[in-house]
């Protein structure tokens, strides 16, 4: 075997900041690998290359294209890129341990402050390095790239100056192509990071709040205020956290917004598209160190609270346009198979509603109880109008024969055919595709349930958790808020660690104050992630389960957190199956008792006529 002379990179993310700096890296020498989950971007990459237009005008063509990080497994890399939105990046680090070596170094390409912690989580922080990137695009097809522009330099350095020598390699590599990057030690890198994401913070949210592109909003005097006091709060942060700026920084901040394009930034972007946002990495951390200084951030909070609050409601209700098109996208987000040409007008359809504490699902399903459309919405909230377009799109477009709902606000819902608890429903749905005896755990917004199914799929029995709602979804998602973890990588965090310690309070008030402590004694999020996660599985395994029979998990919360799965085989040694959409599970269940109510009708409507026919 020929002894290996090119250095090599693993670019894992093909955004338009990876598009770049891959076709850049690959000019420069070096052997390039790339990673996008994406199967149609993957293959058009591979087929076609990377295609940058604009301020930088090139191809490449790159021999290793993967849909998976593991498939590079033994590849023998020097460094691996993470050009990710940060609510990606903690998985990506979990498949990336197969492809850790000892001279392996991981760069954050990322935005935010603090983002590079979650590299550190992985790999350690002698092994980790951040790029602050000072170029832009917009990808216009999954290939091609129009950069908008490149003001030098770009920054690299090492977390805690002991991979200097690499940050150097790395900025002599792109310098050499006209991607002009500068190695700097760790304390001008915070520096430097810290510039970065006032600029990011003072645009990407209002943008997104607005719909303005950065030069509508820049064009504008009174949004350019707005701006201006949002790039101050976090002046005055960084100062407290002692990163100092020049006095003429907001001026300078101002001049290099006003150079933005007639476009909008990645997280308004996110934000339209109602995709997670990096919120947290960007204004939500000038409010976070604000309030470890007690340094008032007024406005980083509204923005940080306006985009979350955007981002957790349906906002297809609020798109303009007539109501025809804000159906055909619900309709397109739905649908199950999304290549089906098929109309379902005059097929026999049948509705399940779950309306449950924090959602309301709706699943349609046919007479063979074969899923074609699932939706949901936030339950709380006045926005009566989202869930009456979601139930004119299932009416326009499916032919319902039977309906049925279930969940908390059953009861007060009168649009169906008939109600049942969600208990009921829950087995319908489980047994329709695994018959027979077995247990089921629910973990929902407000309470968790064991239901118990006889041999013949009847609820035997049930148990409940007590009226506090410890260990569900609305528990999780307030102290994940309180301790600044995303939702959405909580899971993967958690699998990290090896922790074992749980909480010693379920309240939610005392819980918090305990966390807070973990906080201050320096536990990382992996680990109090998993101690959090710990306690859940502790107190859904002091529930009677019944023993030799199959258990399966359903609900919201097994669908966000899988690694609660794993924690309860170890509490109960045995294997726990997670259904398939856990979190429509129930709703699914009602559509299936729908369609055996409607079939029973059947029957009894032939019945009468066989009675009057013979009388």
């Amino acid at each position: 075997m020929s002894k290996k002379t090119k250095i090599r990179v693993v670019v894992i993310g093909l955004g338009p900041v990876g598009m770049i700096l891959a076709v850049k890296l690959q000019e420069a020498g070096c052997e390039v690998a790339l990673c996008e989950v994406n199967e149609v971007k993957a293959n058009k990459i591979k087929n076609e290359g990377l295609i940058l237009e604009n301020v930088i005008n090139q191809k490449a063509k790159f021999d290793k294209v993967c849909t998976a990080i593991t498939e590079l497994e033994g590849w023998d890399s020097d460094y691996l890129f993470f050009a990710l939105k940060s609510n990606h990046t903690a998985a990506a680090v979990k498949q990336a341990q197969v492809l850790n070596t000892e001279k392996l170094k991981v760069i954050s390409v990322q935005n935010g402050i603090d983002v590079e912690q979650l590299l550190v989580a992985g790999f350690g922080e002698s092994k980790t390095m951040r790029f602050v990137v000072n170029y832009a695009g917009n990808s216009s097809l999954p290939n091609i790239t129009k950069v908008t522009f490149f003001t030098p330099p770009n920054y690299i350095g090492s977390i805690n100056d002991a991979c200097g020598d690499n940050a150097k390699e790395i900025a002599d590599l792109l310098t050499s192509v006209q991607l002009e990057t500068k190695a700097i030690e760790s304390f001008e890198l915070t520096k430097r990071i810290w510039e970065k994401t006032i600029l990011n913070a003072a645009l990407s949210p209002l943008c997104g709040v607005s719909r303005l592109t950065m030069a509508e909003a820049m064009s504008d005097p009174d949004t350019v205020e707005l701006i201006e006091q949002v790039i101050k709060e976090g002046i005055d942060v960084a100062e407290a956290e002692k990163i100092r700026f020049p006095d003429d920084f907001i001026r300078k901040c101002l001049r290099y917004l006003k150079k933005g394009g007639d476009h909008f930034p990645s997280l308004a972007v996110d934000l339209i598209n109602n995709r997670p946002t990096e919120i947290d990495y960007f204004n939500g951390k000038f409010v976070e160190y604000g309030r470890k200084h007690y340094i008032r951030t007024s406005l980083n909070l509204a923005f940080t609270n306006m985009v979350k609050a955007m981002t957790n409601k349906n906002i297809i209700s609020r798109i303009p346009g007539a109501a025809g098109d804000v159906n055909k996208k619900i309709l397109e987000k739905g649908l199950v198979n999304k290549t089906s040409t098929t109309s379902f007008k005059h097929t026999n359809c049948f509705l399940g509603i779950d309306l449950g504490s924090a959602y309301a699902k709706f699943t349609v399903i046919n007479e063979k109880g074969t899923p074609l459309f699932r939706y949901f919405l936030p339950t709380l909230g006045n926005d009566k109008q989202a869930f009456k377009n979601v139930m004119q799109t299932i009416a326009t477009n499916f032919n319902i024969q039977y309906s049925c709902a279930t969940g908390y606000g059953r009861k007060h819902f009168t649009e169906t055919d008939i109600v049942k608890t969600e208990i009921n429903c829950a087995a319908a749905g489980v047994s329709f595709f695994h018959k027979g005896e077995k247990n089921i755990i629910d973990i929902g917004g407000e309470d968790i349930k064991v239901i118990h199914c006889d041999k013949e799929n009847n609820v035997a029995n049930f148990y409940m958790n007590d009226k506090c709602a410890a260990g569900t979804g609305s528990f999780l998602a307030e102290i994940a808020e309180r301790v600044n973890i995303n939702i959405e990588d909580m899971s993967s965090l958690a699998s990290l660690s090896k922790y074992d310690k749980e909480l010693n309070s379920f309240c939610t008030v005392f819980a918090k104050t305990e966390i807070m402590n973990w906080i201050f004694d320096g536990m990382s999020l992996e680990d109090i992630s998993r101690g959090i996660y710990i306690s859940i599985a502790n107190k859904v395994a002091k529930m009677r389960l019944d023993q030799g029979i199959p258990t399966f998990m359903i609900g919201g919360v097994v669908q966000h957190h899988p690694y609660l799965k794993d924690l309860l085989n170890e509490k109960f040694n045995k294997d726990i199956q997670i259904i398939e959409s856990p979190q429509y599970v129930v709703s699914y269940g009602a559509a299936i008792i729908s369609l055996q109510h409607f079939n029973k009708k059947i029957i009894v409507d032939v019945d009468e006529i066989k009675k009057s026919v013979i009388s």
